[in-house]
């Protein structure tokens, strides 16, 4: 793989998961707030909500950087 498309593959799959953790955490509270406010409010609800985004966000990054080096190791 050429090294300029190594570098934009690569950049490109460290800030995707970015983008993806931000929309996971935003749409956090419709999929799993169940509607309550006192809930929602709760140190329970903040860490269930950090941890699944730093879970999406890293299994995307794993994901990406796995596939830009495995591909570049051809050449």
């Amino acid at each position: 793989m050429d090294n300029t498309l190594t570098i934009i593959l690569g950049i490109v799959a460290m800030l995707l998961p970015l983008m993806v953790g931000r929309l996971v955490w935003k749409r956090f509270d419709q999929y799993f707030g169940r509607n309550d406010e006192a809930y929602m409010d709760t140190l329970e609800h903040f860490l269930k909500k950090i941890g699944f985004t730093i879970l999406v966000a890293f299994v995307l990054l794993w994901i990406g950087i796995s596939l830009v080096f495995t591909g570049s190791a051809n050449t």
